[in-house]
């Protein structure tokens, strides 16, 4: 539909060589001031350009995101789901980040950056390893905290909204959380160095991130030891995880205006039950 149209020009690769080459490729090519990324599998609303570009005025902000939302939504109970995570991980997470200007990964279906920063960063971001060998994962977190050691803001807007296919079954939905989890543990590490010149908060923001889940998984394995062993249940873990759950929920439901987002207290059960199983 675009290929005839002068204002676009399209790069056909001979192979397919990854998300993080094309991306280089692409950029490499580029003109324009401000170089958008998005997703295959995401439709944007009419205003998002125009909506980042102006955060983008800012000569100290290297990159911005917008708001993302599950296309897919309403096809199984896992999408509604995803939805809720996607809403709690943009208006809670990020939004807190970026009061600090250091949102710490801008997300790859909506992402806007500087083009004059980038290219002064793709060489380390071509050459990144990952255990000896070219990295082909986590390219979104990476880029950004390149962005953030380059001495660049970051942050997010709210009202550019886009929406994305989000996985409808277990399996490769949690394949896709694998991936980022491995992201999010091995860029941290390259982001403990940064964390210093940062906000104090976002510094206890990153290692949260980090130690929450793995301390919920061991509180759930301690837990299930303490009933096979002595058949006890250990209510006090239960309801303090639970309720810590129930209250983080209750305010995104009130901050969302929808009922539903209570729902989402089952999601950190049901995603560590399915990686267990």
């Amino acid at each position: 539909a675009f290929a005839g149209d002068p204002r676009f020009s399209f790069i056909l690769l001979d192979k397919n060589v990854g998300k993080r080459k094309e991306q280089i490729a692409a950029i490499r090519r580029s003109s324009g001031d401000l170089v958008l990324n998005v997703d295959s599998d995401t439709t944007l609303a009419s205003d998002v350009v125009t909506k980042l570009a102006l955060k983008m005025q800012d000569p100290a902000v290297g990159a911005a995101m917008g708001q993302l939302t599950a296309s897919n939504r309403s096809d199984t109970w896992l999408t509604r789901l995803i939805d809720m995570e996607y809403w709690l991980a943009c208006n809670e997470e990020r939004a807190a980040q970026a009061r600090f200007g250091a949102v710490m990964c801008c997300c790859g279906p909506c992402a806007m950056y500087r083009r004059t920063a980038l290219l002064l960063l793709l060489d380390q971001y071509e050459t990144q390893l990952f255990r000896g060998k070219p990295s082909d994962f986590g390219e979104d977190r990476h880029l950004t905290i390149l962005m953030l050691k380059a001495g660049l803001r970051t942050e997010y807007v709210p009202d550019a909204i886009a929406a994305t296919v989000v996985p409808d079954r277990l399996g490769p939905y949690l394949r896709q959380q694998l991936r980022w989890a491995r992201s999010t543990f091995r860029d941290t590490l390259l982001a403990l160095r940064l964390l210093p010149s940062l906000n104090r908060y976002l510094t206890l923001d990153v290692v949260g991130q980090n130690l929450g889940p793995l301390l919920l998984a061991l509180s759930v394995l301690a837990g299930l030891a303490q009933l096979a062993l002595t058949a006890k249940v250990p209510w006090s873990a239960v309801l303090m995880i639970a309720s810590m759950t129930i209250i983080r929920c209750s305010v995104a439901a009130f901050r969302a205006r929808q009922l539903g987002v209570l729902g989402f207290s089952l999601h950190p059960f049901i995603k560590k039950f399915s990686a267990w199983t």
